[in-house]
């Protein structure tokens, strides 16, 4: 889940909000973790996105496919091991991943005192 932390942090440095990883490793083969995040506009979307990609640039990682980034409505990004999906707030509520992947163990993160990020209390 480092490399998840790593995505979410990168999204929450560009204000996504609702930042959440999915530990999704025992139920597929596909992935080890989605990140799930939301944008508040088109343009926000697609700034978020490009966080994504610039981090796992830095982390010596090339995205094996982006998808959506022209409609900005929910851009994936297949980071091999980690599946980065950032939403506009309507998309994500309609396709309701936490709720697909509900068997899932998540962690909700959020900019903390001095700008670290951390793990959300959970209500």
């Amino acid at each position: 889940m480092d490399q998840a932390r790593e995505y979410a942090e990168a999204a929450l440095d560009r204000k996504a909000e609702d930042v959440l990883a999915l530990d999704v490793s025992a139920l597929t083969a596909f992935a080890d973790a989605f990140v799930i995040a939301t944008g508040s506009s088109d343009r926000h979307v697609k700034a978020v996105a490009d966080a994504v990609v610039e981090r796992a640039d830095r982390l010596g990682r090339r995205p094996l496919g982006v998808e959506g980034y022209e409609g900005g409505d929910w851009v994936l990004i297949d980071l091999d091991d980690v599946i980065v999906h950032v939403f506009r707030a309507e998309k994500r509520a309609d396709y309701d991943l936490e709720r697909l992947w509900s068997d899932a163990p998540s962690v909700a993160f959020e900019v903390g005192p001095g700008g670290a990020v951390r793990r959300r209390s959970q209500p």
